[in-house]
């Protein structure tokens, strides 16, 4: 799988007009609304006054730039956590890379990582997960003009197979014995479909739902595979930082108990179904 070499990291903060994009959570900030760094309900943060959250964009319906502002599924969840903590959010675009190793949480730059991600024993290693909090199947989706009727149907006709970098969707593939064409982002997949670089891409499946809300899309392109692969997503922390993961974990409980998580599903993926949507705590 390709490193993602020279992808900018930018945070993204509204520091000017362009740039708006810090997503203040409702609810009173910590006293320390300065730079530097500060403890607010036991929880440390990297900067004073907000939780900052690394993931990596475009993910949609997790996040992705809507209107001037990073939006999504994940972010929504995440701005419940700085709302109980009294703080707002800010987001740091990186590259998704920096998820499996945890770096920009042990450097202190990021609090946690939020990129619909996958747990799995090899992450772990790096990273410590809050409890699951979406179910995830990967979803092939081709071209309707392509003659694929199925991910066998890939290989034994000889079509072009694409992936996401560095994720399990790619990884799913490769141990199938495919060799995916690596694209470094979830636009970048769907880009490369358009354009007939490869005529079938493996990926998350409510990705591939969000894709289809296009009409044009709907009508150039079909699901003709769903390949539950058992996967659950997870935020994550720096090993060892309980605080926060309790934090996070607490908060995703309260949400799944009031409603709060089922109103936030139905607004970024579609129709809740709990057997699927709400996993349990592990």
């Amino acid at each position: 799988m390709n490193t993602l070499v020279g992808r900018r990291t930018r945070l993204l903060a509204a520091t000017t007009a362009t740039a708006a994009l810090v997503l203040v959570a409702a609810g009173c900030s910590s006293s320390d609304s300065g730079s530097g760094k500060t403890t607010v309900k036991g929880v440390h943060l990297a900067k004073g006054g907000q939780l900052t959250t690394c993931t990596h964009l475009p993910y949609p319906p997790f996040q992705s730039e809507i209107d001037g502002k990073v939006q999504g599924f994940d972010v929504s969840l995440i701005d419940l956590v700085a709302k109980d903590l009294g703080v707002k959010q800010a987001i740091l675009d990186t590259p998704f890379e920096n998820f499996k190793t945890g770096a920009f949480l042990n450097s202190g730059e990021c609090d946690l990582a939020a990129a619909g991600m996958t747990i799995t024993d090899e992450r772990k290693k790096n990273v410590d997960f809050s409890d699951p909090y979406f179910e995830a199947t990967q979803a092939v989706l081709v071209d309707k003009k392509s003659g694929v009727d199925s991910l066998a149907d890939v290989k034994a006709k000889g079509k072009k197979l694409g992936a996401q970098a560095q994720t399990t969707g790619e990884d799913y593939v490769k141990a199938k014995g495919y060799d995916p064409i690596s694209f470094e982002s979830s636009d970048a997949v769907l880009n490369g479909l358009r354009t007939g670089q490869v005529q079938a891409v493996v990926i998350d499946y409510p990705v591939v739902q969000g894709w289809l809300k296009d009409k044009a899309n709907a009508d150039k392109f079909q699901v003709v595979d769903n390949l539950k692969t058992g996967e659950q997503y997870g935020f994550t922390v720096k090993k060892g930082n309980t605080a926060l993961r309790d934090a996070i974990n607490k908060a995703i409980k309260q949400a799944k108990a009031d409603g709060t998580y089922k109103k936030i599903y139905e607004q970024w993926i579609g129709p809740y179904n709990a057997s699927v949507a709400s996993p349990a705590a592990s």
